[in-house]
């Protein structure tokens, strides 16, 4: 078989194919996110019979949790602790779990959304991320246009951002990361761009040149992974160099690599519809897709096939 190795500005990964070995009973589904714990143990955040499924550092499932706690998971972190903080679009919530499962923290109320673009928490929230001293921010997204603060005991600070194209506003701020420093990285997805923020939400800058950047991941080598999604409307679904892709940028936002190996479509080294990235300790990429809800788009005569794959393993090559 041949290897399918994706190659560019001097990073080089190797697409493991079938990586995660799943036992007849266990269907794998979408992956809306993946996180990477203790001991290279990765979490795959779905939207099928098992909201998070565990696996070991060489595609063994080890346990799955969640089953009726979340209604529709969207968004995986984790924190420093070693605990998950998973995001529930679908309920309007963010709950803080220990690895096994167990619900330590939960903010929004299961539910009961905000009323729609109010700046209030939650209407459809996205994803997290944790500041170095440990506050929590939330990115709300769909129904909202803002991120928010919280404390790390779940004490709501400030918001910040309104729907909008300017800077400082949002059109789905769907992701988001910290650096060391404090600095505040938004996916703001529908505007195409990244926005930089300090820990008050004082807009610094943006990174242009991105389309429909979705999944964001920091490394710790301080490169960021983005996974920027293709055209969704029918006129544009032809045009070439738009994604879906992973990109890849430095500390200030320069290309370092653009990541695929072709158009949207399945098979080793191409994608659909990236949602969500994480590495492991040896620098390895795992890539979760929303590939079954971007099938209808994506390809719209085409009849979509029971399986396509959602969840990849990029083996780090250098």
């Amino acid at each position: 078989m041949t290897r399918a190795v994706l190659s560019d500005g001097g990073l080089q990964y190797e697409v493991v194919e079938d990586w995660a070995k799943l036992p007849p009973e266990l269907k794998l589904g979408e992956v809306t996110a993946v996180a990477v714990g203790k001991n290279d143990a990765v979490f795959a955040c779905t939207r099928g019979e098992h909201p998070v499924i565990v696996f070991d550092s060489n595609g063994n499932v080890l346990r799955t949790f969640g089953h009726g706690v979340f209604k529709n998971p969207h968004g995986l972190h984790l924190g420093p602790d070693g605990t998950l903080y998973c995001t529930d679009n679908g309920d309007h919530t963010v709950r803080r779990c220990t690895p096994e499962g167990k619900v330590l923290l939960e903010l929004g109320i299961p539910g009961e959304p905000a009323a729609f673009m109010s700046g209030q928490p939650f209407n459809c929230c996205t994803h997290t991320a944790l500041s170095p001293q440990g506050d929590i921010y939330v990115a709300d997204g769909y129904g909202n246009a803002c991120i928010h603060k919280y404390t790390a005991d779940g004490r709501l600070l400030k918001s910040w951002g309104r729907s909008g194209c300017r800077a400082g506003e949002f059109f789905l701020p769907h992701n988001l990361v910290c650096d060391e420093e404090g600095w505040v990285y938004v996916a703001d997805r529908e505007n195409h761009r990244v926005q930089v923020f300090d820990g008050e939400g004082r807009y610094e800058t943006q990174w242009n040149n991105l389309h429909r950047p979705c999944a964001l991941y920091k490394s710790p080598q301080g490169l960021f992974f983005v996974g920027e999604l293709g055209p969704f409307l029918a006129p544009f679904l032809p045009f070439p160099n738009l994604g879906p892709r992973l990109t890849v940028l430095d500390a200030h936002g320069k290309l370092v690599a653009c990541l695929s190996d072709g158009p949207a479509g399945v098979g080793p080294g191409r994608f659909i519809a990236p949602h969500g990235i994480a590495a492991d300790s040896k620098g390895n990429l795992f890539v979760a897709e929303v590939s079954y809800t971007a099938w209808q788009w994506v390809f719209p005569n085409t009849p979509r096939p029971p399986v396509i794959p959602s969840l990849h393993k990029l083996r780090r090559l250098q």
